[in-house]
């Protein structure tokens, strides 16, 4: 089975070894294979001969484990057992130390202590709804500024929506904008006797009402926070940006990964139709897991048939040797001789042997004859078939939509992919069956 023609195959290895290409990013929904198809990629082009690094935002232990680490953190780690001339390098996001870098590096060391500590600060750098998104931009931002790898390849956040990626910058910068954070920095800003007589009327009666509703304690770390960060908001607006605009140029390239199936491509296509919309470079789409089969000329139909003539005993053997020949050529009506011993001895087992011999044949269970294992095998055929063509229309729907996008099949592994070697043969199977090392 393959894919319908109008979908144009996906060139991953010139996408990889493309000095112009800096950045690739692997967005997709959950579940998808985003995470392995990340590492595959880093693994295929570090043994092609680029150094890359991949970050992954994804809390599972998986790429550490593929990749012989025995554990990532927010510090890029070189990968042992890479064949060929280049490195790879691993790193898995922690959002609130990138946060806490943000911070000491923007921040002289007493305001940036008074942040640190600032519990309003500290939940909202562990947890604050898009941290996440955002810090994995602002990390994006640091790897990129440093200049020291030729590729970077990003596992994006595994959120219901990947492309919260996207709208990370925009939410933060709306958050800072907002009404209510700039009510708070309104004193400080005023300053003098002017920001007294506001704090002590306006914010007085705001206070009394939500200090209510979420504690005065809380609201005075807010506005402690807001007074520290008051500096440092506009180079968060300012790097979101600028990250934002690396990502819509030459040098980055989209993956959507997905799964051959009906959400799964679903999701896809509106990512497709997303980074469209947002002018993001798109590379093409990651098929992953698809099902296939070596005997795909007979049908799950035919093989359902077979199998069921087969249990009916409707397909039998009809040679039946020499016997059946010797039967053949007796004359008509009569019966074949027995043996000579046959008819002069007497039965050498007695009636009660006999039934003894038959409860203990029955007690014993026959094994499955030849026929019932072939209708077996074939109503698994038949099963398989009918997934492959549930794949095939569910491909054919979505290259129909967007038959420009150039699609790349990797074939299902029959176990979890847990070291180099697997994600070795995921980059074999996206490149199209070709090795990576040796390659320029």
């Amino acid at each position: 089975m393959t894919l319908d023609a109008a979908a144009a195959p996906l060139e991953v290895d010139p996408l990889l070894d493309d000095p112009a290409t800096r950045i690739i990013v692997c967005c997709g929904s959950g579940g998808v294979g985003k995470t392995t198809t990340a590492a595959a990629l880093g693994v295929r082009a570090a043994e092609r001969g680029r150094k890359v690094v991949v970050l992954t935002i994804d809390p599972a232990r998986r790429l550490a484990q593929s990749m012989g680490i025995d554990s990532l953190d927010n510090t890029p780690r070189q990968v042992k057992g890479i064949e060929g001339g280049g490195e790879l390098h691993a790193m898995m996001l922690d959002m609130k130390r990138t946060f806490d870098e943000i911070v000491e590096a923007h921040a002289d060391p007493d305001r940036a202590r008074a942040i640190l500590d600032n519990p309003f600060y500290q939940s909202l750098s562990a947890g604050f709804a898009g941290t996440q998104e955002y810090m994995a931009m602002e990390k994006l931002g640091q790897l990129r500024a440093r200049d020291e790898w030729d590729l970077i390849v990003v596992d994006t956040p595994p959120s219901r929506s990947a492309l919260d990626f996207l709208d990370a910058p925009k939410r933060l910068g709306s958050f800072l904008d907002g009404k209510f954070i700039r009510l708070l920095m309104a004193p400080a800003k005023m300053g003098g006797r002017a920001g007294m007589k506001f704090l002590n009327v306006g914010m007085s009666m705001m206070t009394g009402t939500l200090g209510k509703l979420l504690g005065g304690q809380f609201l005075r770390d807010v506005q402690t926070f807001v007074a520290a960060m008051d500096t440092m908001f506009g180079g968060f607006r300012t790097r979101a940006d600028a990250t934002y605009r690396l990502l819509q140029a030459p040098g980055t390239a989209f993956l959507v990964v997905a799964a051959p199936e009906r959400d799964a491509l679903r999701e896809a296509a509106y990512f497709v139709e997303r980074l469209a919309a947002e002018g993001m470079p798109l590379a093409g789409l990651v098929l992953n897991r698809v099902h296939g089969s070596g005997a795909a000329r007979l049908s799950a139909e035919r093989a359902r048939a077979a199998a069921e003539n087969l249990e009916e005993g409707r397909i039998v053997d009809q040679g039946r040797g020499k016997n059946g020949a010797r039967e053949a050529a007796a004359p008509a009506g009569s019966a074949p001789e027995a043996p000579e011993a046959s008819r002069t001895s007497e039965p050498r087992t007695s009636e009660s042997e006999a039934s003894e011999s038959q409860t203990s044949e029955s007690q014993t269970s026959e094994p499955p004859s030849v026929n019932q294992l072939t209708a077996g095998l074939l109503r698994l055929h038949a099963e398989r078939m009918q997934v492959l063509k549930r794949e095939q229309r569910t491909r054919d729907r979505f290259t129909a939509l967007h038959p420009e996008v150039p699609v790349a099949e990797v074939a299902a592994l029959p176990g979890d992919v847990h070291d180099l070697a697997g994600l070795r043969t995921i980059g074999d199977r996206l490149s199209g069956g070709s090795p990576a090392t040796g390659a320029a």
